[in-house]
């Protein structure tokens, strides 16, 4: 998934990569969603994005990593958002504050391709590999990020892990409820919802 950036952030350089990884993955996605993932090559894919086939491999190794969208620089952003939060703030707080804040705004210009790629990984079962590799790379960058703001070594609690996949299994499921609703209220409500409960020890509201 790609995270959302200020313009301001990032230098001239940083933004034409940004771009240019944007404008691989939506082409892929579109001739993937018109023509089926088999169908379509990694030199159609950059014709289309109006780059070289060497470009491509500068930013995806494979089409099926073009087409879910993976996007390392804004798993990173992710991780930084978290690191970024006021120290005093409790690990479960801190997490759900970025995941709240991360879609908070106005720029809503992900959700159609969130759909699409959503539908595709149920009709070509062939995505789905990669699909959930793009979750759990989102997971070890926010585990490693919780770990250091905790001040723990890597992989010495069981706690950071499991609070990171509950909390993206949380995103991950508050985006579909907002999609079947029509997105009719903003993301954060639903998220609200979600971490209530987590909250809550999962107890029954």
């Amino acid at each position: 998934m790609f995270v959302a950036v200020s313009e301001e952030v990032l230098g001239r350089r940083e933004r034409k990569k940004r771009e240019t990884r944007r404008a691989l993955s939506s082409a892929a996605l579109h001739l993937a969603t018109e023509r089926g993932p088999d169908q379509v090559t990694i030199e159609d894919i950059a014709e289309a994005a109006d780059v070289s086939v060497r470009t491509f491999f500068n930013y995806f190794s494979s089409k099926e990593e073009a087409i879910i969208g993976v996007d390392p620089e804004g798993q990173a952003t992710f991780a930084a958002r978290l690191l970024e939060r006021p120290p005093d703030e409790p690990p479960f707080v801190a997490v759900r504050n970025v995941f709240c804040a991360t879609f908070t705004g106005d720029d809503m210009e992900w959700a159609d391709e969130r759909v699409a790629r959503q539908e595709l990984v149920r009709r070509h079962p062939s995505l789905l590999p990669r699909h959930l590799a793009a979750h759990h790379d989102l997971e070890l960058h926010l585990r490693r990020a919780l770990e250091e703001r905790m001040g723990v070594e890597p992989d010495s609690s069981l706690y950071p892990s499991l609070l990171v996949t509950t909390a993206v299994n949380a995103m991950r499921l508050s985006l579909s409820a907002w999609e079947a609703s029509g997105r009719k209220r903003p993301i954060p409500v639903f998220l609200d919802q979600a971490f209530d409960a987590l909250a809550r020890g999962l107890s029954e509201p």
